[in-house]
């Protein structure tokens, strides 16, 4: 497994400190983002999920922790639109450029608005997919916040 991808080279672009940690990916976990925490021994509130969804038919990323789930409501709100939905797996991996799994919030194919949950902002690191399936990236969840010019807002059902 490569640890250099474009998530990784675009937080090094932007002179950002991170450490890279790799693990076991099982394609069959219910939640990848659960999965993750547990193959990393780390709390699921501090493994950070990235979804890809439609917010009025314009893409977005969206940032929560791995054991919570978003409103759609909420994140409609979030960036004043009437409507959101999830982006189907094969849209989401056109959009990125990352395989389902794999998808990185940082050095996405084409940059798109990014809203994080506020409650991923209250621990010290955060660990965020770093553009490969088993590949995690830990940093302060201010510097993701700044480098990707998130929307902080509340998500979570």
């Amino acid at each position: 497994m490569s640890k250099v991808t474009p998530a990784t080279r675009a937080l090094e672009a932007a002179g950002v400190a991170f450490t890279v940690h790799t693990y076991d990916y099982d394609p069959d976990a219910e939640s990848i983002g659960l999965q993750a925490a547990a193959a990393l021994g780390v709390d699921p509130a501090r493994v950070l999920k990235t979804l890809m969804a439609q917010v009025d038919g314009k893409p977005v990323c969206v940032i929560v922790p791995s054991d919570q789930e978003v409103s759609m409501k909420k994140l409609a709100a979030a960036l004043s639109g009437k409507s959101a939905q999830m982006m189907k797996p094969p849209e989401a991996e056109r959009v990125t450029g990352y395989k389902v799994g794999g998808i990185s919030p940082f050095g996405q194919r084409k940059p798109v608005r990014t809203v994080i949950e506020q409650s991923a902002l209250a621990h010290d690191e955060v660990y965020i997919n770093g553009g490969q399936r088993g590949l995690q990236v830990r940093l302060k969840p201010d510097d993701a916040r700044d480098v990707l010019k998130a929307v902080v807002a509340e998500l979570v059902a």
